[in-house]
């Protein structure tokens, strides 16, 4: 979990977890100034600190390369904003355990309806599927978010993409995306209910 000011939400999201889902649970701090790190490890969650704000990039590197250095199998990244519906990671798993997909997006626009009921800006789904259809277009994909939060990962992902030297900023989600189509992998996504509200999107 790539966190910033998510004390307000880290509990339900991690609460929508189920049971023996996952191993550990990661979430790395990037400078917050409210009580997120003392939450989290009030949950019984792996803390890392950033002592300084380096950026959304740059907190998703430290996530990949700590649970590289834990030994995951799998690699489930989630906003902790509760945005993303987290009942749905072993599904998000399972696919990759099947080998159907070495990386499976949550997709957060399966109909415009949804999109828009869930509370997701008119703006904000426009500019998404622009977004979306340009990108897949430019790299030959059929996904349905390309800039979603919720995104799953098998480790040979994580150990063949050079995710290193990516940008320390929001272009870094393009970016791997990028890179997993030039390595070969199998991209997919699963629809996943999305909620938006004040406390949400603090990253």
């Amino acid at each position: 979990m790539p966190a910033y000011n998510a004390a307000t939400t880290l509990r339900r999201t991690v609460g929508d977890i189920p049971d023996g889902a996952v191993d550990e649970i990661i979430l790395v701090d990037d400078a917050s100034t409210d009580d997120t790190v003392a939450v989290a490890r009030e949950l019984g969650l792996t803390v890392i600190e950033h002592r300084q704000n380096r950026g959304y990039g740059a907190n998703q590197k430290t996530c990949y390369r700590t649970a590289l250095e834990r030994g995951a199998d799998y690699i489930v990244m989630i906003h902790p904003d509760y945005q993303y519906d987290a009942r749905l990671i072993p599904v998000a798993v399972e696919v990759l355990r099947l080998g159907i997909c070495d990386c499976v997006l949550g997709s957060r626009i399966r109909t415009r309806r949804e999109a828009l009921e869930g509370g997701m800006p008119v703006w904000k789904y426009v500019a998404n599927r622009v977004l979306t259809i340009t990108e897949n277009i430019a790299l030959g994909q059929n996904l349905g978010d390309f800039h979603s939060g919720f995104r799953a990962y098998r480790r040979v992902v994580l150990e063949t993409i050079p995710f290193e030297v990516n940008s320390d900023d929001f272009v870094f989600d393009s970016q791997f995306l990028v890179q997993a189509v030039y390595f070969g992998f199998k991209l997919g996504d699963i629809p996943v209910p999305v909620r938006y509200f004040d406390e949400a999107s603090s990253i």
